[in-house]
Formats: C-alpha cells, structure tokens, sequence
C-alpha cells in the first residue's frame, strides 16, 4: 500500500529548547516540567508526566525554551540521538531536543512516536559534530513521513502499543524475578558484608581449588579462528549467562599457553575490567574453553558456586568491589584484592537449599527469556511492516 509522505514540518511544529542560566536562582524549582535526554532514558514508559528538574516563568522568559502541550512528541536530537517520549502535561525541554507538535488534523501522536521509534538509526544517521553528534533543526524539518489515514495511524500505534507492553510486561517479570532472588537470599543468610554477620565470613581464595588458582586469561588472543579453542570475552557475560553462541576462537597453540585459566563446568566466571562484576556460571557446552585477561575463573570447592555467585551478586558485594576498584582509561579490580573477598560461609546444608531455589527461578527466567526473544522478534516485524502499509 503507498501513502504520501510530507515532511515533518509539513505536519507539526518542529520546537527546539534551552536552559535557563543555572547560576541564576530565580530561574529554577518552578512548577514548569523541563526535560533533558537523561529524562528520557530513564523512562520506562512511551509517555512522559513530569520532570525532576523544573523551571520557573522567570527562568522560561530568560531563554529560547517553549512550553510545549501535552501530546507533544518529545525527540532528543544530541546526547543521544534518538530518545522518543509524548507529553501527558506541559513542559519545556533543553536544547537537546528537536520536537513536534503534531497537526491533529495530519497526525497523531501515537502514530509519530512509533515513526520515530523505527527510524532511530536512520535519524542518528544525520547527525553532525566533532564532539558529539547532533541532528539540526533544519535537517529534521526536511524528513520525510509516510502519511496514512488518521484511522490507519491510530490502528498502526494500537497495534504496537499492545506488542511494547507484551514486551513490557515480560521484562517486569524478569526483574521481579531477580528482586526474588535478592530477597531469598536476604532472608537466609542476611547482609553478606557488614559487622553483624549471621555466619563467620573467610577470604575467598581459602575456598579455591588449590590446584586451580583465581587466575585471570589469555592476553592477545589473536584473529578468530571457526575451528579453534573458544574463549569468553566480558561482553560473552551477560545478565547472569555466557552466550556460547557468540564466543570467538583462539588458536590451540594460544590456548595452551593459558591452559591454567581453561573452563570446567560450575566454575564461577567475574569480570575484573571494564564493567567490573558480570557474573556467570560456567555451563556444560564452555567447558574446555578459556577466557581473557578482562575476567577471573573462580574455581570454587569449599563452598557450593552457585552460592557464592549469588553472594558476590548482592549489592554489599558490589559496593565492596567498587571501593576497590582503579583505573582511568579502563577501570579494573586486581587479583589480589578479590583473593580476599569477604564470603560469608553458612552451613553447607543451607547453601545447597538456597542454591536449589536458585536454579529453579532461574529455569522459570530461561522460559521467560524465550518468550521475550519471541517478543522482540514480533515487534521487529510489526515495525517493519507497520510503515509499508503491510498491516
């Protein structure tokens, strides 16, 4: 199905914004919503009510910024590109944003949104700038949209609010499930790190197979080779798993060199640079394969692993390596301090119980996890076809 397109001027109002001067107190705790793109990428919703920030009538007057009405499509045009909201009250917005205020007669909000949602890389394509890149005024005026029916614009935007809060409501899940999680093990064994422990607490390294040392990996693992030795990367370490089905392959004759950080399952996996923490189990398919300098094996015998991956998850945990941690252009935990990590140590009885519950929720989170790549793949396809008229 062909539908005309018009430019986006030719079917809103396009608005810019500005910041009030700061050192200026009279400027600002108004009672005017002002957003910034940090607004934006903290939302959890396709709209927008309120603001942290807001400005007074004083600090409007003093700068470009326009209060924009509510169903005004929010688009943040620098740092980053990209960010889409609409308004459910007035609000101003900083310069980083470029935004509409849709011709009602032309377009709808619901319909722009989800426009603008599906050309994202298309959009951060025009942006200009050394420092960072940002889309003009000029340019997003001229952009072209394809321009359905009202009644066709609003059956599109049902449409993909309903596949969105599917989306939605499966990542709530999943966080819930991690907050369950948390809170099993807060009622077990308490705060892992503290001074009124529930149970005696050793230095990590007392729970390692002394013929396994905490070893970190492979340095230059050199090109990917298909039929070489696997090896896991900080970014093959994510939310919880290792994504066998990404890792690259060193040589045999590298991974051999490093044969003392090689992988058995139910070892537990830590990123020590870079993001500083990511946690994983390592499963069966990993086994045999190596690491890189970017992570530390933990090959745990003194306590069960899926517990202590679970203690060291626990935000005492993180806030203990994070006071540890150092660096300026990479930041990182050396070896020796994470050897003595605190581990708190309770009967191995409960340790197993919990790690019980662990793998169970975590089954739950697997099936959960399929359903919302099934979700995602959906609305892909929705997306695409949406603005062909293939609905």
């Amino acid at each position: 199905m062909s539908w005309p397109t018009v430019r986006l001027d030719e079917c809103t109002r396009v608005v810019g914004g500005a910041t009030p001067s700061t050192s200026v107190t009279e400027n600002w705790d108004g009672e005017i919503n002002w957003a910034t793109p940090k607004d934006l990428s903290d939302l959890d919703s396709i709209y927008i009510s309120q603001t942290p920030r807001k400005i007074t009538e004083v600090g409007l007057k003093s700068c470009a910024a326009e209060v924009l009405p509510t169903g005004s499509v929010l688009f943040s045009s620098r740092a980053p590109i990209g960010h889409v909201a609409i308004t459910t009250a007035p609000m101003a917005t900083n310069q980083g944003f470029k935004s509409f205020i849709p011709n009602t007669t032309l377009v709808t909000a619901g319909y722009l949104y989800w426009w603008l949602k599906a050309n994202r890389r298309f959009l951060e394509g025009l942006g200009n700038g050394a420092t960072f890149k940002e889309v003009s005024k000029a340019v997003v005026s001229r952009v072209q949209i394809p321009l359905p029916p009202l009644d066709e614009q609003r059956r599109i935007a049902a449409i993909l609010d309903q596949a969105d809060a599917l989306r939605r409501k499966r990542r709530d899940h999943a966080s819930r499930i991690a907050a369950l999680v948390s809170a099993k093990f807060q009622a077990m064994f308490g705060d892992p790190i503290g001074t009124k422990l529930l149970h005696p607490a050793v230095e990590l390294a007392s729970l390692i197979d002394p013929s396994r040392p905490i070893t970190y990996g492979i340095l230059k693992p050199g090109p990917d080779l298909p039929n070489g030795v696997p090896y896991v990367r900080v970014v093959d370490i994510k939310d919880g798993r290792v994504l066998t089905d990404q890792l690259r392959c060193t040589s045999p004759e590298i991974a051999h060199q490093y044969r003392r950080s090689t992988l058995r399952t139910g070892d537990v996996l830590m990123s020590i640079r870079g993001h500083v923490g990511r946690m994983a189990l390592v499963p069966p398919e990993a086994a045999g394969a190596n690491i890189t300098q970017d992570t530390a094996r933990l090959a745990i015998v003194g306590a069960n692993p899926i517990f202590v991956r679970a203690l060291m998850e626990h935000p005492l945990s993180k806030r203990w390596m994070a006071e540890r941690t150092r660096g300026i252009a990479v930041q990182g935990i050396n070896l020796g301090d994470l050897k003595k990590f605190p581990v708190l140590v309770p009967p191995k009885r409960e340790q197993d119980n919990f790690a019980e519950f662990y793998k169970e929720v975590q089954l739950n989170r697997s099936a959960g996890d399929i359903q919302l790549a099934h979700l995602d793949a959906l609305f892909a396809s929705l997306q695409h076809r949406a603005f062909r008229g293939e609905l």
